[in-house]
């Protein structure tokens, strides 16, 4: 007999997946790709989205046609900060353009000005001005402004998730955690989408819920397939489902992404400018989050200690933590810095913190790993709310496997109880929970709790 899954596309930037979860939400099937970019008219790199329409349509058709899975259902975890542009027909009119592209400030700096200011408006959409297409609403403005007869031709827009999901249905849809990152287009006092939308003549969809499914046909198979789901959104929904008190999830990797779902507190302009945003939650509800480019921060820096120190490349994967040396620079302050004390250099490489003052490497990483975790740390106080009832910090991701990052914040938090998390695909078990039809099982998050003062027996 045939085993019963979901399967769930989780798309990134670098890595794509497909993931079949059983009835009780296990992984019972992990397929992992990297494909070709490709380019758009100007030469931006940019993922090659006929590449992976392509896989998603022929991975699900050898799953249905395969002896080994009966596939329920199917949805989509991606990046959500890309529009697809549809035309009259249907068919896609552009590339899915890359969100790190920039754009000629003008165009947002105009928009500002018709609806209050930047402040206001950034305040009011809860996303900061990012200079570029992730804030996503920009990527209209600038197809209508640089490529007008193109735009004419626009019938219906999406997101990323939502395309694909369209892949399969044929059906325009919307949902709240795309359109509420980020993105220019959502007004969270209105909980509306914002007004200079229908200014400009463009007509979206009304968000449905996360859990709204449509149906398709693969293969003469009928599948229930979900509307997707923006990623960052969809690593919260185990945690939210899972755990029965209030928290605050540090998402780690290449970005580390700090997540407040209880905070529900206004956005300030301090905290626009710092980097802060809301997501918006599966429950339609805001999530202040902050975050730090704290992966790619440590390893550019963990590399000029290599080459200083001549040792092996993974030889910070072989430091043991030494607690003593954690208590003395605790003692000295968060606000002591010896890396990162000042503004961040534009390349992230901190070429002024003197490393012949460490005896070894393993001192000198001791130190660089201190300072970084103080930068994330002041980045998790800017979403931290007195009132919002806050008592755990769940850590996901590469960082819950640092164990000097984890003590030391289980140090800065006291009062806090820190967890680290062995979910290890967050994002796709969102995805799949959101097309979940039977009695939810229960979700074990993988929890193992960390304290500082009781690990400082570790050998020094």
């Amino acid at each position: 007999m045939k085993k019963e899954v979901i399967a769930v596309f989780d798309i990134g930037k670098t890595n794509k997946k497909i993931l079949l979860f059983d009835q009780q939400l296990k992984v019972v099937h992990q397929q992992e790709d990297r494909f070709p970019t490709s380019f758009d008219e100007d030469g931006f790199e940019c993922d090659d989205i006929v590449l992976i329409e392509k896989w998603i349509v022929a991975t699900l058709e050898d799953l249905v046609n395969g002896n080994e899975y009966d596939v329920k259902a199917v949805n989509f975890s991606t990046y959500g900060a890309s529009l697809a542009f549809l035309n009259e027909q249907g068919e896609r009119l552009t590339p899915i353009y890359n969100y790190l592209k920039e754009i000629d400030l003008e165009i947002q700096i105009e928009l500002f000005n018709c609806y209050g200011g930047e402040e206001e408006f950034c305040r009011r959409t809860a996303s900061p001005a990012l200079g570029m297409m992730l804030n996503s609403g920009v990527q209209l403005l600038w197809l209508k402004k640089t490529k007008p007869e193109l735009f004419k031709e626009v019938k219906s827009v999406l997101h990323f998730p939502q395309y694909l999901s369209y892949l399969l249905t044929q059906q325009v849809v919307s949902e709240s955690t795309s359109i509420g990152c980020h993105t220019f287009m959502w007004d969270f006092d209105q909980q509306c989408y914002h007004q200079w939308l229908s200014d400009e003549g463009i007509s979206l969809p009304k968000p449905c819920p996360n859990n709204y499914q449509l149906v398709t046909e693969i293969s003469g198979k009928k599948i229930n397939a979900g509307i997707g789901i923006h990623d960052s959104s969809a690593s919260l929904v185990p945690y939210l489902k899972g755990s029965k008190e209030p928290f605050l999830l540090v998402s780690t990797g290449t970005w580390c992404i700090n997540m407040n779902p209880f905070n529900h507190t206004p956005l300030t302009d301090e905290q626009l400018k710092r980097d802060c945003l809301a997501f918006m939650s599966v429950d339609q509800q805001p999530v202040k989050s902050s975050r730090l480019f704290m992966g790619h921060i440590h390893d550019v820096n963990v590399k000029r200690l290599i080459q200083h120190f001549s040792v092996a490349d993974d030889q910070f994967k072989k430091v043991k933590t030494n607690a003593a040396l954690l208590h003395k620079y605790l003692d000295q302050g968060r606000d002591y810095r010896v890396f990162f004390k000042g503004d961040l250099p534009a390349d992230y490489i901190d070429i002024t913190a003197d490393l012949t003052g460490f005896s070894d490497f393993d001192e000198a990483y001791h130190r660089m790993m201190f300072d970084l975790t103080m930068l994330n740390a002041d980045s998790m106080d800017l979403i931290c709310g007195a009132n919002d009832g806050v008592k755990s910090i769940y850590i996901s991701g590469g960082f819950a496997r640092n164990e000097i990052f984890v003590l030391l914040l289980s140090a800065l938090y006291e009062d806090k109880i820190i967890y680290t998390s062995e979910v290890d695909n967050s994002s796709a078990m969102g995805a799949a929970i959101m097309v979940w039809d039977n009695d939810m099982p229960e979700i074990d998050l993988g929890l193992k709790k960390w304290n500082l003062i009781e690990e400082s027996k570790i050998e020094c």
